[in-house]
């Protein structure tokens, strides 16, 4: 989960210039447009490679599925993704036609009742997850707390510890908290590099973030996953920061539950429902502590009596918000054809690029790269420190860079693969350059 970027000031800058010509109009031997004179590659030159990288890009053709506006690098799909071009026909369609003219038909005809297990499976790819296993309703928030509640009551009673990631996105921690008290465990935060020594006979839960939503730090899920099924513990898993962007893995790495938003690198619009994954081992003695009528095997029979439904939609709670719900599964038809192992592949591409390119246009000891370099711990960001971070920021988007702030002085760059190109890599490194030249 990420929160809206903070409001910002412009700051004062040395480069009056707006967000300048985009690539393509670039003249190589045009000084104005080289940025502050360090050892490396040219403006020209690394113009001329991002060229060459989107001509061969074989997920280059993916941006034509996507409404973007014109004259704007944007690069915070971690925090909300751009519209696939067809959500505003298909919500359309779901106002004008299944609302307004077939009714409370459309609860059948439409699809509406089945839409969270249907729109379930069509996450379930995207996160190594079999058909069955995803539940789609809710927020992160929400599904979070049954998670970690459910997963309490999978674990062995005499465990007392839940372990979660240090530095968690804060909503996480608040609700472990909340949940460590309904079940009577003790919260222990850790690091994630250190969690797995800190696993042993009294750990019952295990929540940590794929991806460090600040940094952009990948953490080690197959390895972790292994200590703490090792060590007896139920893992939970946030993939707020993964899914869309890397291959998970769920079902190969017998994760137990995982959570996650599908605004993100999945674009399904802002507030779009979120997800929950529930193993099917998992999924008979799983117990929701919020219990709703949609969850129920018989909803309609309105017993006093709750009775869990069969599967992953016994996580289900109340009616579906089937205007979001219906919008994510038309932006998720942007996934068609498309190997999660490819987008990975352009993702660290991407990235490897913007901190090149970083490196040739601001001058040295003006930014930190927080995130690391190695590829088996980055995600699908790139996080530089600097001093002014929100000012910086603002003149960015101004100059049509669109990134994010966090606070006290990160700039946060997500890379999503289906939309960003290489020049527009350049384009926002060269721009950070101006801003500091």
């Amino acid at each position: 989960m990420s929160e809206p970027m903070p409001a910002m000031t412009r700051p004062s800058v040395t480069d009056p210039s707006a967000a300048g010509p985009s690539v393509t109009d670039l003249s190589v031997t045009d000084p104005s447009v080289a940025g502050p004179s360090v050892a490396g590659p040219s403006a020209g030159e690394l113009a001329q490679r991002a060229a060459a990288l989107d001509a061969a890009d074989e997920l280059g053709k993916l941006r034509e599925r996507f409404t973007l506006p014109e004259g704007v690098v944007y690069l915070d799909g971690n925090s909300l993704g751009a519209l696939p071009v067809g959500v505003a026909a298909a919500t359309a369609d779901v106002v004008g036609r299944q609302w307004g003219e077939l009714l409370i038909r459309s609860w059948d005809e439409s699809g509406w009742w089945t839409a969270p297990g249907r729109v379930g499976d069509k996450i379930a790819p995207l996160i190594g997850a079999a058909p069955g296993q995803v539940t789609v309703g809710d927020s992160t928030s929400v599904n979070l707390f049954k998670a970690l509640v459910g997963a309490a009551r999978l674990a062995d009673p005499s465990r007392t510890r839940l372990l979660v990631d240090a530095s968690t996105f804060p909503t996480d921690g608040y609700i472990a908290a909340s949940a460590a008290r309904m079940t009577g465990l003790t919260v222990e935060p850790v690091d994630p590099s250190r969690a797995a020594a800190a696993m042993g006979a009294d750990t019952a839960v295990v929540l940590l973030n794929h991806v460090d939503y600040r940094t952009g730090r990948l953490h080690d899920l197959p390895a972790l996953t292994r200590a703490a099924r090792a060590a007896g513990a139920v893992t939970l898993w946030d993939l707020c920061h993964s899914a869309g962007a890397l291959p998970v893995g769920v079902d190969e790495n017998a994760v137990d539950l995982a959570v996650g938003c599908t605004y993100k690198y999945l674009n399904g619009g802002p507030g779009s429902p979120a997800y929950l994954y529930i193993a099917e081992r998992h999924q008979a003695a799983f117990d929701s502590p919020l219990p709703g009528w949609n969850g129920h095997a018989d909803p309609f029979a309105m017993t006093a009596e709750y009775v869990p439904a069969a599967g992953a939609a016994r996580a289900r709670v109340g009616t579906p918000d089937i205007l979001s719900m219906l919008a994510l599964e038309s932006a998720l038809d942007a996934w068609d054809g498309v190997a999660i192992e490819s987008v990975r592949a352009k993702s660290l591409a991407l990235t490897d690029f913007f901190l090149e390119c970083v490196a040739a246009y601001v001058p040295a000891g003006t930014v930190e790269p927080v995130t690391p370099e190695e590829h088996a711990r980055r995600g699908s960001q790139v996080s530089l420190r600097t001093a002014n971070a929100r000012e910086v920021m603002t003149e960015l988007v101004a100059r049509g860079v669109i990134g994010d702030f966090r606070a006290p002085d990160v700039l946060r760059f997500g890379f999503t693969p289906l939309y960003v190109g290489f020049a527009d890599v350049e384009r926002a490194a060269r721009t950070l350059g101006h801003i500091f030249g």
